[in-house]
């Protein structure tokens, strides 16, 4: 967490020991049951950190569109034939559609972007959507930056508690319903990495 008590991110709990045992960072959430020792001290793993002077994150990257937190907020599902990637054959994949393309003025921003599989994108072309007789499925948004951090990440317990005290309920659902894609990337071999909150 920042020092606003803003959650930024997740880091590896080696990281998080570092900025702790630094002084940068204090503990708010730890598992004394995971020790950490070293020749002097031994630190209960820290699930959540708070550190200790305010860092400032430009709007400029709070609005950055990629591929990777598109099709996290778009629950990596194409918004016009509701295909998600599982479902995808062959050589289909999802892909990056401006609804207004942008030889037609379009801009490449969160709301003029969605997810597309690949024969959806190719069907659209430069048209508007209407104009192929196609529909999105909802319209694009901007989602909050902790949606766009945490959206291809798992949340824990204790750190849900703290996303849901400082963005409330409504960003904590939002995080719920990509977690599933955690759970098949786990479950394909990314295997398992101990992390910590920064707030």
């Amino acid at each position: 967490m920042n020092a606003s008590f803003e959650p930024l991110t997740i880091l590896p709990i080696e990281r998080a020991l570092r900025l702790v045992i630094d002084r940068k960072a204090e503990v708010l959430e730890a598992d004394d049951a995971r020790i950490f020792r070293s020749e002097r001290d031994q630190i209960a793993a820290p699930l959540v950190i708070r550190l200790k002077r305010f860092i400032h994150v430009p709007r400029r990257f709070r609005r950055q569109v990629t591929n990777t937190f598109l099709f996290a907020r778009d629950g990596y599902r194409c918004q016009y034939c509701g295909r998600h990637r599982g479902l995808l054959r062959g050589r289909e994949f999802l892909t990056r559609d401006h609804v207004t393309p942008i030889s037609r003025g379009g801009e490449n921003t969160w709301d003029n972007v969605v997810t597309a599989c690949s024969p959806c994108n190719n069907r659209k072309a430069s048209h508007l959507p209407e104009e192929c007789g196609m529909h999105l499925l909802k319209h694009p948004h901007e989602p909050n930056y902790v949606e766009l951090v945490w959206a291809v990440r798992r949340v824990t317990d204790v750190q849900a508690k703290y996303i849901a005290m400082f963005y409330g309920e409504d960003i904590l659902e939002a995080l719920r319903r990509h977690e599933h894609e955690a759970e098949h990337r786990h479950h394909h071999g990314d295997g398992e990495r101990h992390l910590s909150l920064v707030m």
